[in-house]
Protein backbone atom coordinates (compact mmCIF):
# COMPACT_ATOMS: atom_id res chain seq x y z
CA UNK A 1 0.00 0.00 0.00
CA UNK A 2 1.27 3.12 -0.66
CA UNK A 3 1.30 6.49 1.77
CA UNK A 4 0.84 9.71 1.03
CA UNK A 5 0.74 13.24 3.52
CA UNK A 6 -3.02 14.92 3.12
CA UNK A 7 -0.58 17.94 2.01
CA UNK A 8 0.82 16.10 -1.25
CA UNK A 9 -2.91 14.16 -1.38
CA UNK A 10 -4.10 17.85 -1.82
CA UNK A 11 -1.75 18.61 -3.83
CA UNK A 12 -1.17 16.15 -5.72
CA UNK A 13 -4.68 14.51 -6.33
CA UNK A 14 -4.64 13.72 -9.93
CA UNK A 15 -1.58 11.67 -8.44
CA UNK A 16 -3.89 9.90 -5.59
CA UNK A 17 -6.44 9.43 -8.08
CA UNK A 18 -4.53 7.67 -10.55
CA UNK A 19 -2.36 5.86 -7.79
CA UNK A 20 -5.64 4.72 -5.80
CA UNK A 21 -7.13 3.07 -8.69
CA UNK A 22 -4.20 0.69 -8.83
CA UNK A 23 -3.56 0.08 -5.30
CA UNK A 24 -5.02 1.86 -1.71
CA UNK A 25 -3.38 4.97 -0.91
CA UNK A 26 -3.23 5.26 3.17
CA UNK A 27 -3.20 9.17 4.21
CA UNK A 28 -1.55 10.31 6.70
CA UNK A 29 -2.18 13.14 8.58
CA UNK A 30 0.84 14.40 11.32
CA UNK A 31 2.28 10.54 10.80
CA UNK A 32 -0.47 9.01 11.50
CA UNK A 33 -2.84 7.36 9.14
CA UNK A 34 -6.27 8.51 9.17
CA UNK A 35 -7.71 7.74 5.81
CA UNK A 36 -7.34 4.86 2.83
CA UNK A 37 -8.26 6.21 -0.72
CA UNK A 38 -9.45 2.71 -2.53
CA UNK A 39 -11.03 2.04 -6.08
CA UNK A 40 -14.72 2.11 -6.81
CA UNK A 41 -13.94 -1.46 -7.86
CA UNK A 42 -12.19 -2.55 -4.89
CA UNK A 43 -14.47 -0.73 -2.48
CA UNK A 44 -17.52 -3.01 -4.10
CA UNK A 45 -15.59 -6.11 -3.93
CA UNK A 46 -15.00 -5.76 -0.22
CA UNK A 47 -19.10 -4.86 0.16
CA UNK A 48 -19.89 -7.65 -2.28
CA UNK A 49 -17.32 -9.92 0.31
CA UNK A 50 -18.59 -8.58 3.94
CA UNK A 51 -21.92 -9.24 2.42
CA UNK A 52 -21.35 -12.75 1.32
CA UNK A 53 -19.21 -13.14 5.04
CA UNK A 54 -22.31 -11.74 7.10
CA UNK A 55 -25.06 -12.92 5.20
CA UNK A 56 -26.07 -9.92 3.21
CA UNK A 57 -26.86 -7.48 5.95
CA UNK A 58 -23.95 -4.99 4.96
CA UNK A 59 -24.91 -4.85 1.56
CA UNK A 60 -28.32 -3.93 1.98
CA UNK A 61 -27.01 -1.03 4.41
CA UNK A 62 -25.09 -0.11 2.12
CA UNK A 63 -27.21 -0.35 -0.76
CA UNK A 64 -30.13 1.92 1.52
CA UNK A 65 -27.11 4.36 2.26
CA UNK A 66 -25.96 5.20 -1.49
CA UNK A 67 -29.63 5.56 -2.46
CA UNK A 68 -30.77 8.11 0.20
Amino acid sequence: MKTMSAKDAKNAFGLLLDTARAEPVSIEKHGRRVVVVLSVEEYERLVEESARSSGGASTRAAQKKKGE
